[in-house]
């Protein structure tokens, strides 16, 4: 028999070797390496780009993660990063930056975040890790898409241990990514991010930039009577440009690329969600499971039909279950249709939102389905859907799904706010349901959408009410999320606020 073959670094672990190919990719995506120009990124910044820059240079852990979906630009992030870093004078050598997803020499090695780390400190800052962070000149280390390689939170936490770096790393499976944060506790800072919120969509397509109302005050805000009339007001003051960016998200949602390329025709822009979002992720982030057991693609892709099809409702193994087998011919499970249901809840493609816990008791409730973005909908089931009141006036006739449409895109909104713990009231005898409850401290504001053109001041608020006078559920006031701006009711307890006013605070 012929000898064995050894990968190369397998040969010489400790001195940095890299298999030539992926030397040389390292070098072609750090240009500034050699003093040549990186690809400029765009000006326009998301949201999370002040915090992440300060987190990468000052935060009190050395590493931060970002996760979000697919191609809701955390790449780019990454390069305005590098971009900063450089112009305020960091040395290009103290820069690395790995696309893990794109790099498939990376196969086959066995601690390929290490492996490239020991290299760079060897070719390129060539001097140690430890003598630079000393010296006040710590290198920076951006690794994008990380979530696929085994094993990767071990090799940061080895790195950041060991050495003192920066590490900034980016990811599309929040499964894979929490996974990896429990084992980095102390280490890690997290930081998560979805398709563009209403002000971000302003600013990169109607060029008017707005400051959040929410900034970063953390959540007591939202328990203030007065910061939810002061959003009503704010939204009326900026009324032309809110619903002029609310139109523009009816129609092409929130993915960065639908409004960066707006006048792509909508049948163009349906292909790319379906081909490198939704089958990229079926097909890539989640091919895999525990212990490299495969999963099923095709299950998979009738399971996110369905949440496609159910979002913004609260449907369960009897709506399910029937047609997954009729579409699959085969006799599947409810267990199995829940374990791939949290799945794509892993990928952040959908939000499972779950039942209120009160009294120490759930409610056995399925969750409620709340999708990323309208437009994956749209694009997979081929059913454009408006959420604009003069789009919903041009085509009356699917104002109901356009009601769990946005309620759908209320509890992906709310589920994305950091440490904000969001639930919905199942019906419970004489009680009605509420669409979603948010609970922050000993507080509980309840929120119900009612999305249509004229508002029924009693029958549309009678779960509200129920809630609100239940006092062992503390809630100081309720939240009446409508289509229209100028909602008015007599109880002064409800305040009435549309979702482009909602959705126009954060």
């Amino acid at each position: 028999m012929g000898e064995r073959q050894v990968h190369p670094l397998q040969r010489n672990p400790l001195f940095g070797n890299l298999p030539l190919e992926l030397s040389e990719n390292l070098r072609s995506v750090n240009p500034w390496w050699a003093g040549t120009e990186m690809l400029r990124p765009p000006s326009f910044h998301r949201w999370p780009f002040k915090r992440l820059y300060h987190l990468l240079k000052q935060g009190m852990t050395p590493s931060v993660v970002l996760r979000g979906p697919r191609r809701v630009g955390k790449t780019v992030l990454l390069r305005q990063t590098i971009r900063s870093l450089l112009k305020e004078g960091i040395s290009p050598t103290r820069i690395l930056y790995v696309e893990f997803d794109e790099l498939p020499a990376l196969r086959g090695i066995q601690e390929p975040v290490l492996a490239v780390a020991r290299w760079f400190e060897k070719e390129i800052l060539r001097e140690t890790f430890n003598k630079a962070a000393n010296e006040q000149r710590p290198a920076y280390l951006l690794f994008d898409e990380v979530q696929n390689l085994d094993a990767w939170a071990p090799q940061i936490k080895n790195l950041v241990d060991n050495h003192g770096v920066r590490a900034l790393i980016t990811g599309s499976s929040s499964l894979r990514i929490e996974a990896g944060r429990d084992s980095l506790a102390g280490r890690v800072t997290t930081l998560e991010m979805g398709p563009l919120i209403l002000r971000e969509i302003a600013e990169l397509r109607f060029g008017f930039p707005c400051e959040s109302q929410w900034g970063d005050n953390g959540l007591d805000n939202l328990v203030s009577e007065g910061f939810w009339r002061e959003a009503v007001q704010r939204g009326e003051r900026q009324r032309k440009v809110r619903r002029q960016s609310f139109q523009a998200f009816s129609e092409r949602g929130g993915y960065p690329v639908a409004h960066e390329k707006h006048d792509t025709p909508w049948h163009e822009l349906a292909d790319y969600l379906n081909e490198t979002i939704i089958r990229r992720a079926i097909q890539h982030d989640l091919r895999m499971g525990p212990r490299g057991q495969k999963r099923d693609e095709k299950l998979l892709e009738e399971v996110f039909r369905l949440c496609c099809r159910y979002a913004g409702q609260a449907v369960g193994q009897a709506a399910f279950i029937p047609e997954i087998q009729q579409a699959l011919a085969g006799n599947v499970g409810w267990h199995r249709v829940l374990t791939y249901l949290r799945f794509l809840d892993g990928t952040l493609l959908a939000r499972l939102i779950q039942p209120i816990e009160l009294r120490l008791k759930r409610k056995k409730a399925p969750a409620k389905i709340c999708l990323s973005d309208h437009t994956l909908r749209a694009a997979r089931l081929q059913e454009v859907v408006p959420l604009d009141s003069d789009g919903l006036a041009a085509a009356p006739h699917l104002s109901d799904l356009a009601g769990r449409l946005a309620e759908s895109t209320l509890g992906y909104f709310l589920a994305s706010v950091p440490n904000l713990e969001v639930a919905y009231f199942p019906e419970r005898g004489a009680e009605p349901e509420v669409d979603f409850i948010l609970t922050i401290g000993t507080k509980r504001i309840p929120i119900e959408v009612k999305y249509r053109r004229h508002i029924d001041p009693l029958d549309d608020t009678r779960g509200l009410r129920a809630f609100l006078e239940k006092q062992v559920y503390n809630a100081p006031f309720a939240l009446l999320v409508t289509l229209q701006d100028d909602v008015s009711l007599p109880d002064p307890r409800i305040i009435p606020i549309s979702l482009s006013s909602f959705l126009w605070t954060r």
